[in-house]
């Protein structure tokens, strides 16, 4: 039987692997391979609207696999931890 915190930790992983399960979020997970990006980078990057980079980028943030940085007017995202690159690179 779990325990609570085997539940916990099953939720954590379902929540890391919900970010990956979009082709769209994979997109942008790529083009943030290159480096931090703003939306508007990154809707040239995918192709995806701005709108839909928007939703997805929350997504990612709730998921643990892209962080934010505010500089000037524009946010900038990266990865959050350079494992999710060589998981990206695995993947290929």
């Amino acid at each position: 039987m779990l325990t609570i915190s085997d539940k916990l930790e099953l939720e954590l992983k379902a929540k890391l692997f919900r970010g990956f399960a979009d082709t769209s979020r994979l997109a942008i997970l790529e083009a943030l391979r290159a480096g931090p990006r703003n939306v508007g980078e990154l809707t040239q990057a995918t192709g995806l609207s701005q709108s839909n980079i928007s939703n997805h980028l929350s997504c990612l943030r709730d998921c643990g696999l892209v962080t934010s940085e505010q500089r000037s007017r524009y946010t900038y995202y990266r990865l959050a931890d350079e494992r999710i690159e060589r998981l990206l690179r695995l993947a290929e």
